[in-house]
């Protein structure tokens, strides 16, 4: 793979973990969860996010 691309793919996953950890802060789950989240999707950026996406807590 291109170094262009991996960078580019990298960038990508940065800035959707960013916007998953945000949407976390904002969710109305306890204070626990919302750092275990945090923690999940910071340790393991792509599954992280993916398991997030389908069962994270949602935003207000």
């Amino acid at each position: 793979m291109d170094v262009q691309v991996s960078g580019f793919l990298g960038l990508l996953i940065l800035i959707a973990d960013i916007w998953a950890i945000l949407n976390i802060i904002q969710s109305r789950a306890s204070m626990v969860n919302k750092l275990i989240w945090i923690l999940v999707v910071l340790l393991l950026p792509v599954l992280g996010l993916l398991i997030w996406f389908f069962a994270g807590p949602r935003g207000r």
